[in-house]
């Protein structure tokens, strides 16, 4: 009995469990669940994920089954016609000139808003004093809604009358009015498309770089500035290098945000305010949104839909082939 007693660990008094063996692991306890904390938690985020779910991921689950079917005047899953919706929607010369027309405008307003949001970073990056007041002054633009900025370009700024502030801007330099809304040659209306996105977006873009240009330490540049280099050599050396990352994210987010173009678009042109029978110039977006809500034929506006969402997707994954975009510092 001594020798069996004395191979094992030593029992405890009264039944007690036996002592830990010294340099042994710790004893875990499990995790009680806090029934509290879970609770508040489904109370909190329940009726968010609930209506995020409800009014996101089915709706665009049902879109997609609508793609399919022959659905004029209700969203209700009604006759199966397939892939007949997706080749109407290629078909269509109006949806093929919107496309060339995006294109045209996102060729232009991509670069020119890049060049101009990262001047004006650079500007307010080298001024020391109310640099805060600036960053707030060009990013208030960014907070005004695309209607309201859409109504005011077209009402006050481009509204064609002699009264109207571009057309007394250009009688000062002996311009006559002219209707910069209307189909014209030359094509007028760009200038008020073009200055209304600068206008808009600009800002935002400006902080995300000046955001990426106080990232980069100031040893970096007082040691190109022992090597001689300053002005151009500087930014194209060292600032334009170490912003490849930001310059990367804002190309993506301009590039998406140029075809997803709809509220400025509409409200020049297709608002019925502007005098004209027919848009000048279309979106896809816009395009689809007059075949869904317009003609009331939901099955094929939700095949456009997935076309343009398809289109993005395709040229977000080329961007970011060539940019290098998610890579990380080489």
């Amino acid at each position: 009995m001594t020798a069996l007693s004395d191979t094992g660990p030593r029992a405890g008094r009264a039944g007690r469990p036996a002592a830990r063996p010294r340099g042994g692991p710790a004893p875990t306890r499990r995790p009680r669940a806090d029934l509290r904390a879970w609770g508040a938690f489904a109370l909190l985020a329940g009726p968010i994920l609930v209506g995020l779910g409800v009014f996101k991921y089915v709706a665009i689950g049902w879109s997609f089954l609508l793609s399919f079917c022959d659905a004029h005047g209700t969203i209700a899953l009604g006759h199966w016609v397939g892939l007949d919706n997706y080749r109407q929607l290629l078909g269509d010369p109006v949806l093929r000139s919107s496309l060339v027309q995006i294109l045209l405008f996102t060729a232009f307003i991509v670069p020119v808003t890049f060049a101009v949001s990262l001047a004006l970073a650079l500007l307010v990056h080298r001024v020391r004093r109310g640099r805060a007041l600036l960053r707030t002054a060009f990013l208030i633009p960014a907070a005004v809604s695309y209607v309201a900025a859409s109504l005011l370009w077209k009402m006050c700024l481009f509204n064609g009358l002699p009264s109207g502030i571009a057309n007394l801007i250009g009688s000062w330099f002996g311009m006559d009015a002219v209707p910069w809304l209307q189909t014209t040659s030359p094509p007028l209306y760009w200038v008020a498309l073009i200055t209304l996105r600068l206008w808009l977006q600009v800002g935002f873009y400006m902080v995300l770089f000046l955001a990426g240009l106080q990232a980069i330490p100031r040893d970096v540049y007082e040691a190109a500035a022992l090597d001689g280099a300053t002005g151009w050599r500087l930014l194209r050396r060292i600032t334009l290098p170490m912003l490849r990352n930001t310059s990367v994210a804002v190309l993506m987010l301009q590039f998406i945000a140029a075809f997803q173009a709809f509220d400025e678009f509409y409200n020049l042109f297709n608002s019925g305010l502007s005098g004209t029978a027919t848009a000048p110039v279309q979106t896809p977006l816009v395009h689809l949104y007059d075949t869904a809500m317009g003609a009331q034929n939901y099955g094929l506006g939700s095949a456009g839909a997935f076309v343009l969402t398809a289109l993005i997707v395709g040229v977000t994954l080329i961007q970011g082939r060539f940019t290098g975009f998610g890579k990380g510092e080489e």
